[in-house]
């Protein structure tokens, strides 16, 4: 019997409450897959900058995005009976909930690239929409949270859904989650971002809480900053082929959460004449700024895939872009100038609620200072 709505945004607070929780509860889930170094982050050999994979960070400037304009569909999208057993009447898919009983402020269903197979440095994509991640990865962490209410005992083991507790049908379909062709793998490119002084060795970081009032995804959350949705600027064609580039959806994204800037380009926007994208891109031609990318990963919870990537900033070069970082922005809440030291980064790896992709980037990131700074 499906769960009335009242019920569904029981769940669905319990899940936005208790993200970080549940992650590490869905991660015991996977003994088999591989994790991105100490995090529960999965991971496949060859995703991610270890000793016995990529064996260093790789210039964001080397990675080649290929294209499939006629990829097969996902064998999973979320509107199988599995997943509409956990949505109220009137609901055909996990957004049709959402966006009637919890609609965060940021949700539209844009055009996506959808991430179909990992070859370093080659990274192959399709098309896909906002809305299809949304309906398998929310739904699969939806029915976990739903298992995970009190009164019901938990202790899965293996992705078959059938551990300890009450079953997942659902996320037993999904099976592997580092499977790209069985579900809409839609990514986001998560940035740490490093202030680094020559003259003094000092090195910071910038971290966001996600509002989850404001998010659809990683609500509750610390995350590292920016982190965007790869994904066009535009609903056109010439966009699509144009904006499928990690560097101009990462400059969107540190204009968007750093500075403040609307989500709005318009069709044929011009990236050379735009003096932030002139500015970061000449800086990162002459060393000032450095972008490189350490991996890739999905979440055990949502099945969230990142790129995880690191972009070191000069301090001069960072003061004159970004100045004196904002208490907030339109995602939520900012802290600026943590150190990037041993200590910081065991912390948010370890203690903090941390999304998973931001606990790898940050711990890879320290494994690799010798090559980043």
């Amino acid at each position: 019997m499906r769960p009335s709505g009242q019920e569904w945004a029981k769940v669905r607070r319990r899940l936005d409450g208790h993200r970080h929780e549940l992650a590490v509860a869905a991660d015991r889930l996977y003994p088999g897959p591989a994790r991105a170094g100490s995090t529960r982050l999965l991971t496949r050999d060859g995703w991610t900058a270890t000793p016995w994979t990529l064996s260093t960070p790789l210039d964001l400037r080397e990675v080649r995005l290929g294209w499939v304009e006629d990829a097969p569909a996902p064998t999973v999208t979320g509107r199988e009976p599995e997943a509409a057993a956990l949505l109220p009447e009137g609901a055909d898919a996990y957004p049709d909930a959402l966006g009637t009983l919890a609609r965060p402020r940021l949700f539209e269903d844009r055009t996506c690239y959808r991430l179909l197979d990992v070859a370093w440095p080659e990274l192959t994509f399709t098309r896909a929409r906002y809305f299809d991640g949304v309906s398998v990865g929310e739904a699969a962490a939806h029915e976990f949270a739903a298992r995970e209410l009190p009164g019901h005992e938990s202790d899965g083991h293996g992705f078959d859904g059938h551990g300890g507790g009450r079953p997942l049908p659902f996320r037993a379909l999904v099976g592997d989650p580092t499977d790209l062709r069985r579900r809409p793998a839609l990514c986001a490119i998560s940035t740490l971002t490093l202030r680094h002084d020559r003259r003094t060795g000092e090195t910071s970081f910038v971290l966001h809480w996600r509002d989850p009032a404001r998010v659809a995804h990683g609500g509750g959350l610390y995350q590292v900053m920016p982190v965007g949705v790869f994904q066009p600027a535009h609903e056109s064609a010439d966009a699509e082929k144009a904006d499928l580039d990690l560097w101009k959806c990462v400059v969107r994204e540190y204009a968007e959460e750093f500075l403040g800037r609307g989500e709005e380009y318009g069709d044929g926007f011009d990236y050379e004449s735009w003096p932030l994208y002139r500015l970061l891109t000449d800086a990162r031609e002459d060393g000032r700024v450095r972008s490189l990318v350490l991996g890739v990963g999905v979440d055990p919870l949502t099945f969230a895939t990142d790129f995880l990537t690191v972009t070191v900033l000069e301090a001069e070069t960072f003061d004159a872009v970004f100045g004196e970082i904002a208490a907030s922005n339109s995602e939520g809440r900012i802290v600026g100038r943590v150190p990037f030291d041993a200590e910081s980064v065991r912390r948010h790896v370890r203690d903090e609620p941390m999304q998973a992709a931001g606990a790898a980037v940050l711990d890879l990131a320290w494994r690799h200072r010798e090559d980043l700074l």
